[in-house]
């Protein structure tokens, strides 16, 4: 197996998996179980166990020794990707200007809400401990959520899960939630709840909607992640985790 352990396999593999997300997603016209990421987490981890089966390894090893050396170098990505949302930000930063204290009020609130709902579902589920505090931080884009369940002592790739799970959800009824929550005459809530829910694909799926929505999705995707990384410790703390 030694000679997967070059760099260039994982990334090989990421785009691989990938492209195939993208292809089954566009020959299926947009089915949201087909969405890009969802089959890249799903594929990619069934690759890995297979070829832990043909190399008689765990796929634990399979992953250290031959997909991590390449898939830290796209992780690497998710970071200038996440500063990127700035763009939409700063082209409607005269709505953020003039509603700051509603958006801020509102991410503190529904990120606090949802620490108590995620808990509370955790331990119903029958999560241990690590379990809880890999699940807490969902709520913030993968880039900050990772790093921040390995602080609190989570397993990060549960939560990369999580995330990813979260965004498949709001993609494929995001449309359905804003009609739900009669928001589709609110631009600036639809892409709070957006941004919010949805991280990455959420805001992508907001900016579609307009420049306003965009820019909120935006605004709650960094918002959402700082203010994880203050309430997120202090919450796990509170409850002993």
């Amino acid at each position: 197996m030694a000679y997967l352990s070059n760099p260039l396999f994982g990334v090989f593999l990421s785009l691989f998996v990938f492209l195939i997300g993208q292809w089954l997603f566009k020959k299926s016209h947009g089915f949201f179980l087909f969405q890009p990421l969802f089959v890249a987490m799903v594929l990619g981890i069934a690759i890995l166990v297979v070829l832990g089966k043909v190399f008689d390894v765990s796929t634990t090893q399979v992953y250290t020794q031959a997909y991590k050396p390449g898939g830290d170098i796209i992780f690497w990505f998710i970071t200038p990707a996440t500063i990127a949302f700035a763009v939409p930000l700063y082209k409607r930063n005269d709505v953020i200007k003039k509603n700051w204290g509603i958006i801020l009020t509102s991410l503190v609130i529904s990120t606090f809400v949802s620490l108590i709902l995620i808990t509370f579902i955790s331990k119903a589920a029958g999560l241990n401990e690590v379990g809880v505090r890999s699940m807490l931080s969902q709520s913030a884009t993968t880039a900050i959520a990772m790093p921040l369940t390995t602080a609190i002592g989570g397993n990060a790739s549960i939560t990369a899960m999580a995330c990813i799970l979260n965004a498949v959800m709001i993609y494929a009824l995001g449309k359905q939630m804003v009609k739900w929550f009669k928001l589709d005459t609110d631009p600036m809530g639809t892409g709070l709840g957006l941004g919010a829910a949805g991280h990455t694909v959420g805001s992508a799926f907001a900016l579609e909607m307009g420049s306003v929505q965009g820019a909120m999705a935006a605004v709650a995707v960094v918002a959402t992640g700082l203010v994880d990384n203050l309430l997120v410790p202090a919450f796990a703390h509170l409850l002993g985790l």
